[in-house]
């Protein structure tokens, strides 16, 4: 490991000075494609950077004229290479679907954490949203708060809720527990021989208990259980079929409760398995519709906790969700 120390001399974010940096102290020997800006950042995110002696894990963060900074730099994990479905992704204006003092909906893309890993220097959601209000507000001297009041899974894109004041917190969580925030999805499936011998209309429920059948050494893996599972929960959500074409159903599911892989399980137990989806049946392939579980949350309804306001927010259907 080097220990490589800096004065900076301009005011600029701590990401895009160590760009600049870094290359000339490795060598010109080193390729500049080597520090792209997904390494830089997980350098920062990992705590391996200190400005004015003090840890500093924002990439988005100002330094000012004079400050030291200091980096741990251990070429061998920055060399690491994400795993090929992760993307590298910036919150910025356009992907802020509503904000308030107290609330902010982002667009979360696929292939991206919601929340930190097990791999720590991981990108994912709740940090691109500190790092955004932080660079809105750089004078800060601490991170900006961002509470993550509910989840989208790696591959699901869409409409994402965070706090932005611990004030509101328990009224938009027992929201979320009594379900009276109306979660909107947008899903396509492929109908299989279950579907054929039991076709639906066009607008149907789907209920009954959930649980892990998974061992916890493997992913999770939900299914519909009986009562005599120590651990399972009520689930219903509501499908509807908007169209059929190529193949393909265009569903919009609305679920009621908020079980783990809720949609995913519920489409699959009718026949529906959603494109993309292994673990519940869903066809492989399709690689011409994104490669990934096609799953979109599309929108977010509920009452504002102070204002009692309706607040309606919805995020843009990704390519290959639109209906016509």
């Amino acid at each position: 490991m080097k220990v490589l120390e800096y004065t900076c001399c301009e005011r600029c974010s701590l990401n895009d000075f160590l760009r600049k940096v870094l290359p000339s102290s490795l060598g010109e020997s080193v390729d500049s494609v080597f520090f792209s800006n997904s390494k830089v950042r997980r350098l920062i995110v990992s705590g391996s950077v200190f400005v004015d002696g003090r840890q500093c894990r924002i990439p988005s963060y100002f330094l000012q004229n004079g400050s030291s900074v200091r980096v741990n730099f251990d070429e061998k994990k920055f060399s690491f290479e994400k795993k090929a479905n992760d993307i590298d992704f910036i919150l910025e204006d356009k992907d802020v679907l509503f904000e308030d003092e107290n609330l902010i909906v982002v667009n979360k893309p696929a292939f991206f954490p919601t929340e930190k890993t097990m791999v720590a220097s991981r990108a994912n959601m709740h940090e691109c949203v500190v790092d955004y209000l932080w660079k809105k507000n750089p004078s800060l001297r601490n991170p900006p708060y961002a509470g993550i009041m509910h989840r989208l899974d790696h591959e699901t894109s869409g409409a994402l809720l965070f706090t932005k004041s611990r004030s509101v917190n328990a009224a938009i969580h027992e929201m979320f527990v009594k379900h009276t925030i109306q979660k909107t999805y947008r899903a396509l499936a492929r109908a299989n021989s279950l579907w054929q011998k039991n076709p639906k209309g066009d607008i149907f429920k789907v209920e009954g208990l959930m649980a892990r059948v998974s061992p916890k050494s493997s992913p999770c893996k939900m299914g519909l259980v009986n009562a005599s599972f120590s651990d399972a929960q009520a689930s219903l959500t509501e499908i509807r079929i908007l169209c059929r074409k190529s193949g393909l159903f265009y569903l919009e599911c609305l679920p009621h409760t908020g079980r783990t892989h809720q949609i995913r399980l519920h489409c699959a137990s009718v026949g529906l398995p959603l494109v993309g989806d292994r673990l519940y049946g869903g066809s492989e392939g399709f690689a011409d519709l994104g490669g990934r579980i096609m799953l979109h949350s599309r929108s977010l309804e509920f009452l504002h906790p102070l204002s009692g306001e309706k607040i309606c927010v919805y995020a843009p259907l990704p390519p290959h969700f639109e209906t016509e």
